[in-house]
């Protein structure tokens, strides 16, 4: 968690910027405003307000809960956004259910990107420029292309121009987003690589992603083991296939056959096939005469 509390340090640092009566940043052209764009802020809970036009109005309780829980045990993974009102006063912009959960949580402060009325040219270069260091990790990354995307719109072919990144690189790392609060954790800590996180993200069941993410740092599975193991999982969930019956090679015999066979011998007899055509004919007699009657028909 080495890399989250230093962040959450520098954030503490802004936020007392941004306290300062004699230094009320505003606009993108105010003295400092180049600190806060771009950056992670700790703010207060207490000072934000939720958007009045957020269009969604449901929030699942046992779902708040999860992340509740997860927010107590590993923080704020992606901090929330919200836009500069007045003096210490903000609404929010994105992340109403983090937000929503960090409160169930008991958090007085939370991680929040600060918008500014005019900071979106700004904002954009802070993020490009962010995403073109070498010190982050997959996930900062992620969080930055999602941020572009969110809040200035950006389509992935926009995003591979303004970065210089394939539009292939960057949608591989906005899947990682999809990936277990836990596991996201795991990455930007270094127990597994970006490589393992794309195998995981093939699996859908978070408490299943789990389960390998376990076993990867436990074993200390390589990324081409890990997909092996992903692999035997997704097929475990196919249904079993029943085996196609053997071809069939049997054929019935007709009625005037049968007929036949009968008026010949003067007896009913039985005729018998199997599955590969093979057959037998049983020719019933009722006494030695019956049976020498029979062989001289045999033998004209």
């Amino acid at each position: 968690m080495t890399k989250a509390v230093k962040k959450q340090a520098l954030g503490r640092g802004l936020s007392a910027l941004l306290k300062d009566p004699e230094n009320d940043i505003k606009s993108a052209e105010d003295k400092n405003a180049d600190k806060v764009v771009g950056n992670i802020i700790e703010l207060d809970i207490d000072v934000i307000e939720i958007n009045p036009f957020q269009p969604r109005t449901n929030f699942n309780e046992e779902s708040l809960t999860e992340l509740s829980s997860s927010i107590k045990e590993l923080g704020v993974i992606q901090p929330i956004t919200v836009r500069k009102l007045d003096y210490n006063k903000y609404q929010l912009i994105s992340g109403e259910r983090r937000l929503r959960a960090s409160k169930m949580a008991g958090l007085t402060h939370i991680p929040a990107y600060i918008r500014l009325a005019n900071d979106n040219e700004s904002l954009v270069m802070a993020l490009v420029e962010n995403i073109q260091r070498h010190d982050l990790d997959p996930i900062e990354i992620a969080l930055s292309y999602q941020r572009l995307i969110d809040e200035i719109q950006l389509t992935q072919e926009q995003m591979s121009e303004r970065v210089g990144k394939k539009r292939s690189t960057i949608a591989n790392y906005l899947r990682l987003l999809k990936l277990d609060p836990i596991i996201q954790t795991g990455i930007r800590d270094g127990f597994i690589t970006m490589g393992h996180g794309r195998a995981i993200i093939t699996i859908e069941d978070h408490d299943a992603q789990a389960d390998i993410y376990q076993k990867i740092v436990s074993q200390n599975l390589s990324v081409r083991e890990t997909e092996a193991l992903v692999k035997n999982y997704q097929e475990s969930l196919k249904p079993a296939t029943a085996k196609p019956a053997a071809k069939s090679n049997a054929f019935a015999v007709e009625e005037n056959q049968q007929k036949a066979i009968t008026e010949f011998f003067g007896a009913k007899v039985d005729v018998k096939i199997d599955t590969k055509g093979k057959g037998k004919i049983t020719i019933p007699f009722h006494s030695e005469e019956d049976f020498n009657r029979i062989i001289k028909l045999i033998q004209r």
